[in-house]
């Protein structure tokens, strides 16, 4: 993107975080209703715990096939039909009748969230290079606005009319973006003329030869996994441990949304100190999170105080995965500026994958383990991130290491 084209595009930079926002929240409105899915159809929560897992597994499908399109089509008439299409899903989820019905309309809500991360890679390129960190700190406030908030919309409204009625607002949203979209984003053609077949031919050539896009794909995805074991179950241990329901499950969300807060700080300090420093210090806090989390509940202390170190974990929690976050994010999209939304392809698919297996995990873990074993597990995800990161590379230079578009296409 040409230098004037970026100063004319600095306005949009807070929309892309409402795009993202807007986007990727509706892939997280069930985690804190499934309990009130499972009374609706009658089945227990090892169950309907799986209806997060399939909204999951959508959106890293989404991801794999619709992300790359970011590189072929012009991306904001892209982006427009995706939040059309989401909103029909939407009403799907809301209108399932049964169990069946619901998971496979959540793989259909997932696919087209994955809108988001078409999103996403667009804020490099309004930016110098310099800046790149601090631009993708900016949007990332509001994609993970997105995710905490969407819980706490998610157990506010369904306390008043219901779980169904959540889907049907947010369809309402997702409809009313589509000409919003088109009224404050520019066109936003590719960056090269390339066949969709090439460009997924790319992928694995990308994920072959970067191996910082390795390394970031692997400890992103093992964080996200341990961030998932938490809101995934978040709701199963206030019920059966406070007798507490949707609502106050959600507005746990208010808290981490205060983490979110953390995304710029993390984006300048990739840029000062270099990513891999800020993904240290990203993991440390959420080893912290997880102790925390599981010794106020196994400390028998009262329940106000439950509450308090409840709070704190999860604020804890999410600065620390927003900083991992971030900081991954900066250095891949660093690699190569043609390909960025191939390379956010590789890397949230990835991503999303080690969410899916999470949530998965988690509710086995649950189901027989209760607390202690979804802590357990969300630790060891983590200490399974903690040493790929100190056997990845470590020359500074990596961060920024590129390649050419013929040299990728031609390897595909």
């Amino acid at each position: 993107m040409t230098t004037s084209l970026r100063s004319e595009q600095r306005a949009p930079l807070p929309f892309l975080g409402l795009a993202c926002a807007v986007g990727v929240s509706t892939i997280y409105y069930n985690q804190p209703l499934l309990l009130e899915m499972g009374r609706s159809y009658g089945v227990t929560a090892g169950h309907v715990g799986f209806v997060a897992v399939a909204t999951q597994v959508g959106y890293a499908c989404g991801l794999l096939a619709f992300v790359p399109l970011g590189d072929v089509l012009e991306r904001r008439a892209l982006m427009m039909k995706m939040y059309g299409a989401e909103a029909v899903a939407l009403l799907l989820v809301a209108l399932a009748p049964g169990l069946t019905w619901l998971i496979v309309a959540s793989v259909l809500l997932g696919l087209f969230a994955s809108v988001t991360h078409v999103a996403l890679p667009i804020a490099p390129d309004l930016v110098s290079h310099e800046k790149r960190g601090r631009a993708i700190g900016t949007v990332m406030t509001g994609l993970l606005l997105g995710i905490l908030l969407a819980r706490t919309f998610a157990g506010w409204v369904s306390g008043i009319h219901g779980w169904r009625w959540v889907f049907v607002v947010a369809a309402v949203v997702n409809a009313a973006f589509v000409p919003l979209m088109g009224r404050v984003m520019p066109k936003l053609p590719p960056k090269q003329q390339l066949r969709y077949s090439d460009a997924m031919k790319s992928l694995w050539t990308l994920f072959r030869t970067q191996p910082l896009l390795r390394e970031s794909s692997v400890v992103g995805a093992l964080v996200f996994a341990s961030f998932s074991c938490f809101w995934t179950t978040l709701a199963f241990v206030l019920h059966s441990h406070y007798g507490l329901g949707a609502g106050v499950a959600g507005t746990f969300g208010v808290v981490g949304a205060a983490g979110a807060l953390v995304a710029p700080l993390a984006g300048r300090l990739s840029d000062r100190h270099g990513s891999r420093w800020v993904i240290s210090l990203g993991m440390g806090l959420l080893t912290f999170s997880y102790v925390l989390l599981w010794v106020e509940e196994v400390a028998g202390l009262p329940i106000t105080i439950h509450i308090i170190a409840l709070a704190v974990g999860v604020l804890v929690l999410d600065v620390g995965a927003q900083m991992t976050q971030v900081a991954n994010q900066t250095r891949i999209f660093g690699l190569m500026p043609s390909a960025r939304s191939r390379i956010n392809t590789v890397y949230m698919t990835v991503y999303f994958s080690g969410a899916a297996v999470g949530s998965a995990l988690a509710t086995i873990a649950w189901e027989h383990w209760r607390w202690n074993g979804v802590c357990c597990l969300a630790i060891g995800f983590i200490a399974l991130a903690g040493l790929r990161h100190a056997t990845g590379g470590r020359d500074a230079g990596a961060d920024y290491h590129q390649v050419k578009e013929e040299d990728l296409l031609l390897e595909a």
